[in-house]
């Protein structure tokens, strides 16, 4: 696992969450994935103008780094992001297992610049039926055949 910090990378997100902000193409925020000591993947958040809510900063340059790694993780690899990962990022990090993240602002910076994301963290403590956006549950059979036939595959990939 490698886990050396650089500098150099952590103001390279910088570079482009100002970028962003220069020339409008989404929010004030950026990253890199580094591997071997080399960026192998940078992105800005591209939000707005992909009308994509999905197209953070984050989620886009782990997009990035696994086609160019032609792989659904990021071993060996450092995230450097500018600022600390909203909740959907964390799950996309999670899911995407580099070895370190690196950021330059906190929740609190991004909050005090219109970014507040406090108000997810208390939606995932909550239930379903009690969340501003209610999730319900409509269990059925067949929703859940599905994972028995996915534990029954033989050609699998776990991840």
């Amino acid at each position: 696992m490698n886990t050396n910090y650089n500098e150099h990378f952590l103001l390279r997100a910088i570079e482009l969450a100002n970028a962003n902000i220069a020339n409008g193409t989404g929010g004030p925020f950026g990253a890199v994935v580094v591997k071997d000591g080399v960026i192998i993947a940078e992105s800005g958040n591209t939000v707005t103008c992909d009308n994509d809510p999905t197209a953070h900063a984050e989620v886009n340059v782990i997009r990035a780094a696994c086609k160019v790694l032609g792989h659904f993780q990021l071993d060996g690899c450092q995230l450097y992001t500018s600022c600390e990962p909203c909740p959907m990022c964390l799950g996309a990090i999670y899911w995407a297992r580099p070895d370190a993240v690196y950021y330059a602002a906190t929740q609190k910076d991004a909050a005090a610049g219109g970014f507040d994301d406090a108000f997810i963290y208390r939606e995932i403590n909550k239930q379903g039926e009690e969340r501003t956006i209610p999730f319900i549950g409509k269990i059925t059979p067949e929703g859940q055949q599905v994972f028995k036939k996915w534990l029954e595959t033989e050609h699998k990939i776990n991840y």
